[in-house]
């Protein structure tokens, strides 16, 4: 293939790979033991700090991790009423149409519909770049690399509602407590076709068929404990957290579980929302036997439901489990062990004696000391790798896109080689799209977006981006009224650039090549002016420091 980037408008061609080398570069080194292993103790829960001083990079820095995406309004906010003020009025600020009504307001519940996906990539990226409540949909998007379900293993009919009430159900307990969100997710349609435990069947001795045990692994694995017991730090210990015999058990738990299809039909998407309903001649009645607790022959199958969860949700790893993947979505790939301990007391007790208070939890890890000093921003270890859907965002949000038709008509951008390589609501698998302990080889440091980072996505990634900041995606565009009075005065622009997308991050050099590049550039006519911005917004959205979030 071409190793080039083939920048239009005359822009310079870039190595396909420089990319992917200095991203290398911004994240390696060093570091904590952060992908798992070692010892480690408990550390004691130090109060975060708010600072109230806060300038433009620290507050372009903090709606980084705090948001869908920069904005001047937003920074012009957080610097009135500081960081926890601003987390404050976030999470009280109510939650704009959710992505079901979107869909049904434009008639997606035809049915002609029933058995496709139309309506539902638009629904996800309205709210994603349009919604107010940043902070929700930032963590909604968090939620749902954790809790994972899928499109494409949405197998059923109104697939699209499928996905839009699977989202929905993230976003509403987006500030509520974990302990709800996997009783909600447990019973909701979506993740029961997803996990194939939908209809589950209990034991049949006369066939030799056993109860369906994907669902009973993966919320164990994947969405509570893990694999090997933890310390209060989040830190690994040699012992296994649960056994076959404990899946076995469990899955016995999630037998007759089945679509609520009141009226008989499923001509109407509405069952999608509903949860799902006890079929009681599949339902295994026996005991249950799992981490330790037996339910006892006899008990009901919704008492079953709840007893199992809560032991679940009991067991001491989901504090640190559950933290530090929220430290990784939104603030760094290694956080230091202390922060996940700091965090992860939170979890644990958000100071009323609650656990899994996700509004304690999202507040504790955006004003720990770990998340807002500014020495970090001098760490090897410290960041991640910003994973396209933000990097996306990021611009959408800082520029306010805006869809005069109200169409939002992206479409799936999972194709790495000529989109972004990534696409909410559409891992491939219920691992994610990057495991959270991924270590790139030679990097030496777990950075999990490092997982879908290879030269294809690089090229097709910068492509993409070039066409949509010039051209927009049909009639999504940016508006850069910001940016073309500053088209001839180039250090004037890039740093405003700079400054709403990377937090005033880029470096002397970088600066210096984006700066030469765009001056090299024709100026005095509109049309001209425009391309100078196109060029730059491209080359800061290519930059190493643009895509590695400190």
């Amino acid at each position: 293939m071409d190793d080039t980037i083939e920048y239009k408008e005359g822009l310079p061609k870039l190595p396909a790979t420089l990319a992917a080398a200095t991203l290398l570069t911004a994240c390696g080194g060093g570091g904590s033991a952060s992908d798992g292993s070692g010892g480690g103790g408990t550390t004691s829960p130090v109060p975060p700090t708010a600072v109230e001083s806060i300038g433009n990079p620290q507050a372009a820095r903090f709606l980084a991790q705090a948001s869908m995406g920069a904005t001047r309004e937003q920074m012009t906010r957080l610097q009135a009423v500081g960081y926890s003020k601003w987390l404050d009025e976030q999470m009280a600020m109510p939650a704009s149409q959710s992505r079901w009504d979107w869909l049904m307001a434009k008639g997606f519940n035809a049915i002609d519909n029933k058995n496709n996906q139309a309506g539902i990539d638009a629904a996800l990226w309205v709210k994603l770049l349009t919604s107010p409540d940043t902070l929700r949909q930032r963590v909604t998007l968090a939620l749902s690399e954790i809790v994972v379900a899928s499109l494409d293993g949405f197998t059923g009919s109104w697939r699209a509602f499928t996905g839009a009430a699977y989202m929905d159900i993230l976003e509403a307990n987006a500030f509520g407590n974990y302990r709800t969100l996997l009783q909600q997710v447990t019973l909701s349609s979506s993740m029961g076709e997803y996990l194939t435990y939908r209809g589950n069947a209990k034991a049949n001795p006369k066939t030799g068929s056993m109860p369906d045990e994907n669902y009973a692994r993966e919320i164990l694995q994947l969405f509570t404990i893990g694999l090997l017991k933890l310390n209060p730090d989040g830190t690994a210990t040699e012992q296994e957290t649960y056994t076959q015999a404990d899946i076995s058990g469990l899955a016995r738990v999630f037998t007759g579980w089945d679509l609520d299809l009141a009226g008989g039909t499923s001509d109407t998407p509405d069952f999608r929302k509903r949860p799902m309903v006890q079929t009681g001649t599949k339902y295994e009645p026996g005991e249950k036997t799992f981490l330790g607790t037996t339910i006892a022959s006899g008990v009901d199958a919704a008492t079953a439901l709840n007893k199992a969860l809560d032991t679940i949700f009991a067991h001491p790893n989901v504090a640190p489990f559950v933290s530090k993947q929220l430290i990784q979505r939104l603030v760094t790939s290694n956080p230091a062990p202390a922060y996940v301990a700091r965090v992860a007391a939170v979890f644990e007790n958000n100071g009323a004696g609650i656990k899994g208070d996700l509004k304690a939890v999202v507040k504790a890890i955006l004003l720990d000391q770990e998340a807002r000093s500014a020495s970090n921003l001098g760490s090897a270890s410290f960041g991640k790798v910003r994973e396209p859907v933000l990097r996306f965002t990021a611009w959408a949000r800082a520029y306010n896109v805006t869809s005069p038709s109200d169409a939002w008509a992206i479409g799936n951008t999972s194709e790495p080689s000529s989109r972004l390589g990534q696409s909410p609501l559409r891992s491939p698998s219920v691992f994610n799209f990057f495991r959270p302990g991924y270590v790139p080889p030679a990097l030496g440091v777990v950075a999990p977006e490092f997982q879908i980072v290879n030269e294809t996505s690089v090229v097709g990634y910068a492509n993409y981006m070039q066409t949509a900041i010039s051209k927009g995606i049909g009639d999504v565009k940016a508006d850069y009224a910001t940016l073309l009075p500053l088209a001839d005065n180039v250090p004037a622009l890039v740093d405003e650039i700079n400054l709403l997308l990377a937090a005033g991050q880029l470096s002397t050099d970088t600066v210096t090549l984006i700066r030469n590049a765009v001056a090299s550039m024709a100026t005095g006519t509109d049309a001209a002016r425009a391309n100078r911005v196109y060029a730059a917004l491209t080359l800061v959205m290519a930059s190493p420091e643009f895509i590695v979030q400190k």
